[in-house]
């Protein structure tokens, strides 16, 4: 995929850029935000910016895309880029975006390595940055065009709320309007925008965790007390009350093709499963589903309810839990520590995960070490996507 001229400059640069990128991205952000801050109206998350885990994905993606390219040539990292794609439309990422970004990254690359920045390797840099961007651009317009509106936001009004677990709620919202609504999938979810304390409009992404198929949005969103978003989705949201919702998106979806599957999740991230395993109960699958969850309490757990109900409706499935305190329950094959997901694996099986990284990155290499091809381990990351590299 990389031009002759430009592959030898990119292998012999890639350590210099990926040890420099870190640093460069803070500068990028900044010369951005000063020249469009806009941006920061409802697109970029000024709590990821505060906290740099923003800049670290941008980092991450261009630093893992040069790598992909020189070490596996004419191909591309395609989960890599559907997961960003994903992100980006339910953020409504224009294509004339793309430039934007381009110059202000490529002015804070030259004033971080000045005189060691060649014409030959910005124009190599060029390059990736552009094969990235177009790649991205023609997934994106794909996604766009599978919805059932032009729009990037419609309103939506609450009609249900519930407590669950510990410092979670559900809410349930329907169309507010005549919008056209996409028919989402499990597994997949939608970005909601609203205004702060300070009228500025944030943007997070949640999880659809019941009622996926129908003309309903249902999230589950956990309280972070130290959070900028989710105190005002707990303290302010109403019945009634109405919100910005983008259309569904995401990858994370449960395929149809009948093998085994391993669920294993943690916390909060338990939300793409309880839709996953209620639309399988829903469409009376009988396929082996193994069921796995670690939580701090039994009383922790969002969504458990759910999911009960939805593994008693399935012939097939099987259910283990782990918790970090806490008496055992009985009935729940409970385990007390961190999962252990070894035992549940087969071969053909297909493994989701969701939940903190730290999880993720341990179950998912006990599934590695299993044996378990890595095109067979599924995952999905919230927030700005540090995990790239996996």
């Amino acid at each position: 995929m990389l031009s002759p001229k430009s592959f030898p400059v990119i292998e012999a640069t890639l350590p210099i850029i990926a040890e420099r990128i870190s640093s460069i991205t803070p500068n990028f952000y900044n010369r951005l935000f000063a020249a469009h801050p806009e941006l920061l109206d409802g697109t970029f998350s000024r709590s990821n910016q505060k906290n740099g885990t923003q800049q670290q994905a941008l980092a991450g993606s261009i630093a893992v895309f040069a790598t992909y390219l020189v070490k596996h040539p004419g191909t591309a990292p395609e989960t890599m880029l559907a997961r960003v794609a994903h992100k980006h439309t339910s953020l409504g990422v224009a294509e004339e975006q793309y430039p934007i970004v381009y110059k202000h990254l490529f002015d804070a690359i030259a004033e971080d390595l000045g005189d060691a920045l060649t014409p030959e390797t910005a124009d190599a840099w060029t390059e990736v940055y552009w094969l990235m961007a177009h790649a991205l651009i023609k997934i994106e317009k794909d996604l766009y065009a599978q919805q059932a509106n032009a729009g990037i936001y419609a309103p939506w009004k609450l009609v249900e709320r519930a407590e669950t677990g510990v410092d979670s709620v559900i809410l349930s919202f329907e169309p507010a309007d005549g919008t056209p609504v996409t028919v989402a999938k499990p597994g997949q979810f939608v970005s909601v925008r609203m205004p702060m304390a300070d009228g500025l409009r944030q943007v997070r992404q949640y999880t659809l965790s019941n009622d996926v198929e129908h003309a309903r949005r249902t999230i589950t969103v956990k309280l972070d007390v130290n959070g900028e978003f989710s105190p005002v989705i707990h303290n302010n949201m109403e019945i009634g009350g109405v919100i910005e919702l983008s259309n569904p998106y995401g990858d994370l979806v449960i395929d149809n093709d009948g093998s085994p599957l391993v669920i294993a999740t943690a916390g909060i991230g338990c939300t793409p499963s309880a839709a996953a395993l209620q639309t399988l109960a829903v469409h009376g699958s009988t396929r082996k589903i193994t069921v796995l969850h670690a939580d701090q309490e039994i009383t922790t757990w969002p969504l458990r309810e759910q999911m009960l109900e939805s593994i008693g409706k399935l012939p097939g499935a099987t259910l283990s839990t782990w918790f970090e305190r806490g008496e055992l329950p009985e009935g729940l094959n409970a385990h007390s520590g961190y999962m252990d997901l070894t035992a549940a694996l087969s071969e053909d099986a297909q493994v989701y995960l969701c939940g903190p990284l730290p999880f993720m990155n341990a179950v998912r290499t006990q599934a590695l070490e299993a044996g378990i091809p890595a095109e067979r381990i599924h995952y999905e990351v919230f927030g700005p996507d540090v995990w790239l590299a996996a």
